[in-house]
């Protein structure tokens, strides 16, 4: 088995003030809400074809990491969106090269709802994998 990326699907932000960071990516860059799940403190902007999520801090996400900082990690994850999923095939294929994946589960993206999986780099930046979207 050999991924093969077809764009960057999404990059997930923790933000401290959810007004501010939509007037920037909204009012300033052009991107639009394009989905909002207040129950979990995130808001997905859409940026062409890829997205910009936003999570705030005092939201069911945010609140897993601790606090932004101008001098500290505040990019939970970024996704990429590759041609082949096969589960278990490509957590095998991880497991393969040492790494230990997330369960496979349905996510929205940038295309809509579709299986996805987490793995850590060598850095410990999460990276999510992400197929097509079904239906």
């Amino acid at each position: 088995m050999r991924i093969a990326p077809l764009a960057l699907d999404h990059v997930v932000l923790r933000i401290a003030e959810l007004d501010r960071s939509l007037a920037f990516y909204c009012d300033v860059l052009g991107c639009v809400v394009d989905r909002r799940r207040d129950d979990l403190g995130l808001y997905h902007l859409r940026a062409g074809s890829a997205q910009i999520d936003l999570v705030t801090l005092d939201g069911q996400l945010g609140q897993k990491h601790g606090a932004v900082s101008a001098d500290g990690p505040n990019m939970d994850h970024f996704c990429l969106r590759i041609e082949a999923f096969e589960d278990p095939g490509l957590a095998d294929y991880l497991r393969g090269h040492g790494l230990e994946p997330s369960e496979v589960a349905q996510r929205f993206g940038a295309e809509g709802e579709g299986p996805s999986l987490y793995v850590s780099d060598p850095d410990g930046n999460v990276v999510e994998l992400k197929g097509p979207a079904v239906g």
